[in-house]
C-alpha cells in the first residue's frame, strides 16, 4: 500500500516546483500545531507566576505563529485544488493516449466498460490522495514527528503515554488492513463485473430490447449489486471496530494523562502549565491519529482500484515507436514480406515464413479458409502487430526503422465493420484527414457514392451518426468508411473484408467506389469476390498461416491447388447481376 502511495505522489512531477512550495507549507502548520499547544502551557505558568511581562511576550509569540500559520494555510487552500484539478486531467489524457494504443489482444480481453470503470475510479482516487496530501497528511506526519520527541523532552513519564496512544493506533489499523485486504479486492472485482454488464448491455439496447431481455438484465444487476453488499459489510464492520478502538484508546490516554500529570504535580515533578500543554498536545495527537486513521482507511479502500489504474499503464503497447526515427517518405508502394512470421501464442503461429513482393500500384488478393491468417497478414503491415521473425519492407525500407505515424499516415484500410464514431457524418469523413475543408469531405463523399444518402439526411453533413452507426445501413456505413479512406489518399490500401455482409444491389454501389479508391494504389484485398479474384495482380492463397501458392488466377487455377479447389466449390461470390451463383465468403482470417 506504501508503494502505491508513493507512486500517486510520483505523478505530481510535472508540477514539483508548486509541490514543493505546498510542502513547504504544510510543514510551517506543522510548526504551528506543537507550537500553539507549549505556548498555551508557557501562558499559563507565567500567569501563575505573577510575571506579566513574560505572560504577554509568548501571547505575542503565539499571535505571530498564528498569523504564520494563516499565510500558509491560504497558501494551501488556494492552490492544493488547482493542482490536484490538473494533474487529475492530465492522468486522464495519459490514460486515454496510452489505452488506445494498446493491442487489439488487450482489448478483446478488457470490457470496455471495465476500462472506464478504471480510468474514472483511479484518476478520482488519484485527486483525492493528492487533495489529502497537500491539505492533512503531510501536515499530520510532521507534527507527530515533531510532537513525540517534545513531549519527551518536556517530561518523558507523560511522553511515554502519547508513545503508547501511537502503538496502539498503529497495531490495531495494521491488524484490519491484513483481515480485510483481501476481501476488498473481491469487492472490487464484483464493481469491475457491474461495469462490464451495464456497459454491455447499454451497447446492444436493441437486442436486449427486441428479445424483452429488459426485466432480465435488471435483476441480474440487482444480483450483482447484493454480492457487493455481501463482500463489503464484512469489510465495513471490520474498520468500523477498529474506529470503536481506536476512539476508547484516545479517551483512556487524555484520563490518563491527567491522572498521572496530578500524581506528577503533587509530587513537584510538572507545572500546571506542563500539564495543560500535554493535555494540548494529546488532544492534538488524538485528532491527527484519527485523521491519520482516516487516511490509512481511505487508501486502504483505494488501493485496489488504483493498483488496477497503474496495471493498466503498465501494460507494454504491442508495438514501440522509439523517438528520433525518421518518417517515411511518400512511397512508392512496393511492398515486401520476407520470410514473416508471427502469432499471438508462440506456440502457435497465426503467420508462418510468409514471404512475397508487392509492385507499386498492384492489387494483391489474400484468399483462404477462416482463420487461415489473411488479417493477421495485413495487420502487420500497418503495425498493429510487429513480426515475430523475419521483416516487412516499403520501398526497401524496414518499416520498425520509421516513425509509427508517417508508417499509417500512408496505409489507409477499409475494415468489415466501419468503426463509425459518434459525431457528425463530416467528423467521422474527416477522420481520413483532420484538416480536410467541406469541399475536400463532399468530394471524398460523391467518389465513395456517398453524397446522395448523406444530402438527404436531416442535418446533411452535420447528421450526427448513432453510436457504431447504428442510425445507417450498413451500405451506407461502409460507403462512409470508404469517403474516410478516400479522404486520406494514402498510397497503400488495405481492403479488410470491405463487403463481405452486404446485399448485391448494395455492394454494386460500394464496388463503384472501391474501384475508384483503387485507382492508382497498391491495394491488398482480403478477397471473396470473383472479379477482384480474377483481376488481381497476384493472389495469396494461404492456409493455417502459410503461403500455399501464389499467382494470377488463370495459372493458379490451371495449376489445380488449393486456388483451384476454392474455385471449383464457389468460394467467391459472383458478380451482382451476372446471375452466377454465389459460394460462402472464405471468412477474414
Amino acid at each position: 500500500m506504501l508503494s502505491t502511495y508513493l507512486r500517486v505522489l510520483a505523478l505530481l512531477g510535472p508540477e514539483k516546483g508548486l509541490a514543493t512550495l505546498l510542502a513547504a507549507a504544510n510543514l510551517a502548520l506543522a510548526g504551528v500545531f506543537f507550537l500553539e499547544p507549549w505556548l498555551f502551557g508557557r501562558v499559563v505558568d507565567a500567569l501563575a507566576a505573577a510575571t506579566a511581562p513574560e505572560a504577554w511576550r509568548y501571547i505575542g509569540l503565539w499571535a505571530g505563529v498564528g498569523l504564520a500559520g494563516l499565510v500558509a494555510s491560504v497558501l494551501v487552500s488556494l492552490h492544493a485544488d488547482r493542482l490536484a484539478h490538473r494533474r487529475r486531467l492530465a492522468v486522464i489524457a495519459r490514460f486515454f493516449e496510452h489505452a488506445i494504443a494498446l493491442p487489439l489482444s488487450y482489448h478483446g480481453e478488457h470490457h470496455t466498460g471495465k476500462l472506464l470503470r478504471v480510468m474514472h475510479a483511479g484518476t478520482g482516487n488519484l485527486f483525492n490522495i493528492w487533495l489529502g496530501f497537500f491539505r492533512d497528511h503531510l501536515a499530520t506526519a510532521l507534527s507527530i514527528l515533531v510532537m513525540l520527541p517534545l513531549a519527551l523532552y518536556l517530561n518523558w513519564k507523560l511522553g511515554l503515554l502519547m508513545i503508547a496512544l501511537i502503538a496502539v493506533f498503529a497495531v490495531s489499523n495494521a491488524i484490519a488492513m491484513h483481515r480485510t485486504i483481501e476481501a476488498q479486492q473481491a469487492v472490487e472485482r464484483h464493481h469491475d463485473a457491474i461495469a462490464e454488464r451495464t456497459s454491455d448491455v447499454l451497447g446492444n439496447v436493441l437486442v436486449v430490447q427486441s428479445f424483452t431481455r429488459v426485466a432480465a438484465e435488471v435483476a441480474e444487476l440487482h444480483t450483482l449489486m447484493q454480492r457487493v453488499l455481501e463482500a463489503q459489510y464484512p469489510v465495513l464492520r471490520g474498520w468500523a471496530w477498529l474506529s470503536v478502538a481506536n476512539r476508547t484508546a484516545s479517551t483512556l490516554t487524555v484520563v490518563a494523562i491527567f491522572a498521572l500529570g496530578a500524581a506528577l504535580h503533587a509530587r513537584g515533578e510538572a507545572t500546571v502549565g506542563a500539564i495543560v500543554s500535554f493535555v494540548g498536545f494529546a488532544t492534538m495527537l488524538i485528532g491527527r491519529l484519527e485523521q491519520f486513521a482516516g487516511f490509512v482507511s481511505s487508501l486502504f479502500f483505494q488501493t485496489p482500484a488504483l493498483k488496477e489504474f497503474f496495471a493498466v499503464l503498465d501494460t507494454r503497447a504491442a508495438v514501440s515507436d522509439a523517438p528520433g526515427l525518421p518518417q517515411l517518405a511518400v512511397p512508392r508502394g512496393e511492398v515486401t514480406f520476407e520470410d514473416v512470421s508471427f502469432g499471438y501464442d508462440a506456440a502457435r503461429p497465426a503467420v508462418r515464413h510468409l514471404s512475397f513482393r508487392a509492385e507499386p500500384g498492384a492489387t494483391v488478393a489474400l484468399v483462404g479458409a477462416t482463420g487461415a491468417g489473411k488479417t493477421t497478414a495485413l495487420s502487420l503491415l500497418y503495425r498493429v502487430y510487429d513480426p515475430s521473425s523475419g521483416r516487412i519492407t516499403i520501398d526497401g525500407t524496414d518499416i520498425r526503422t520509421v516513425g509509427l505515424n508517417s508508417l499509417r499516415r500512408h496505409i489507409a484500410v477499409v475494415f468489415q465493420d466501419a468503426g463509425l464514431l459518434y459525431r457528425s457524418v463530416a467528423d467521422n469523413v474527416r477522420v481520413g484527414k483532420p484538416d480536410a475543408s467541406q469541399a475536400e469531405i463532399e468530394a471524398a463523399a460523391r467518389a465513395a457514392e456517398a453524397h446522395d444518402f448523406i444530402v438527404v439526411k436531416p442535418e446533411g453533413y452535420a447528421t450526427l451518426v448513432a453510436e457504431r452507426g447504428r442510425s445507417l445501413s450498413g451500405g451506407e456505413r461502409q460507403r462512409l468508411a470508404i469517403a474516410r479512406a478516400m479522404l486520406k489518399d494514402a498510397p497503400i490500401l488495405i481492403l479488410d473484408e470491405a463487403t463481405s455482409a452486404l446485399d448485391n444491389a448494395t455492394e454494386a454501389r460500394i464496388q463503384r467506389a472501391l474501384d475508384n479508391l483503387r485507382r492508382g494504389r497498391t491495394t491488398f484485398v482480403i478477397a471473396h469476390r470473383l472479379s477482384t479474384v480474377r483481376n488481381a495482380d497476384l493472389i495469396l492463397v494461404l492456409r493455417d498461416g502459410e503461403l500455399a501458392e501464389q499467382g494470377r488466377y488463370a495459372e493458379l487455377v490451371a495449376r489445380g491447388g488449393l486456388f483451384a479447389e476454392l474455385d471449383r466449390e464457389g468460394r467467391f461470390v459472383a458478380d451482382a447481376g451476372a446471375g452466377a451463383g454465389a459460394g460462402a465468403e472464405t471468412g477474414a482470417g
